[in-house]
């Protein structure tokens, strides 16, 4: 039990460690973030066209019910944002993985505390644009239900560990490959069209949204959005397919770690 104990208290003082270091890292870098963050209103101006569309009567979505559904989309995107591809292809490429693989903790931990670093560093810029919003489009203006908040949250939180588990096995590729992140190039295209960044899957037809369901990447964007907004969902199959990737991903990434470090040579490419 003492063990235990010990050993939970070292992890915990690694991770707040972690955490108050790439915060601090990332508070410098404070106006990328900003632009960043600018970077993801994509989904809010493509609101502005499916609005018009609801006003026409062109869709069974009213101006407000897409103008809520693209504001979820918009959060969703904001917290499920993962760029450790590029991180880890410089880092092999350059050399700098080499220095880290000599620590005692797998260099993993220092790509995740700097992705919620970065998360604690943008929360206040989505404060404010969530504030100029619903100023600026009253009609979409809602209050979600508890249940609905804690669902989308968890719904989150696991699609943002699929992602990073998603891009960083394909980040092992780094080992044989020089360029690796040119593979997320393509990888986007399939996010943005089966993610419901565009328009929600409703609007797809039904046998390319109840396919794309078994796909990773509705679970990026359009479940959280729907869990938020409060519109039918299917729950269940959601996290059990979340749930299924995510341990698929996790074998490979281990796989692709493990062969990886055999074809390292430790001074860069």
């Amino acid at each position: 039990m003492t063990r235990i104990i010990t050993r939970l208290s070292r992890t915990r003082r690694i991770a707040s460690t972690l955490l108050s270091v790439w915060y601090a890292y990332m508070l410098e870098y404070r106006a990328e973030i900003f632009l960043w963050a600018m970077v993801g209103l994509l989904p809010l101006i493509l609101m502005g066209l499916w609005m018009q569309a609801a006003a026409s009567g062109a869709t069974a979505f009213s101006p407000g019910d897409f103008a809520r559904y693209f504001f979820a989309v918009f959060l969703a995107r904001q917290f499920t944002a993962v760029w450790v591809i590029y991180d880890f292809e410089y880092d092999v490429v350059d050399g700098r993985l080499s220095p880290y693989l000599l620590q005692p903790i797998d260099p993993v931990w220092r790509y995740m505390a700097g992705h919620a670093a970065e998360r604690l560093t943008r929360l206040p810029l989505l404060v404010g644009f969530s504030l100029a919003f619903f100023w600026l489009f009253p009609e979409a203006r809602w209050l979600p239900a508890v249940g609905d908040v804690l669902l989308c949250a968890l719904a989150l939180a696991l699609a943002f560990l699929l992602r990073f588990a998603i891009q960083y096995s394909v980040a092992m590729l780094a080992f044989w490959i020089e360029r690796v992140s040119e593979i997320e190039k393509f990888w986007f295209l399939l996010f943005f069209f089966f993610s419901g960044t565009i328009a929600p899957l409703d609007l797809y037809p039904p046998a390319v949204r109840d396919a794309a369901m078994y796909t990773p990447f509705p679970y990026f964007a359009y479940f959280p959005a729907q869990l938020l907004t409060g519109r039918p969902a299917p729950i269940a199959l959601g996290f059990v397919v979340m749930l299924g990737w995510l341990a698929f991903f996790f074998v490979v990434n281990r796989v692709l770690w493990r062969r990886g470090l055999k074809q390292h040579s430790g001074m860069g490419a």
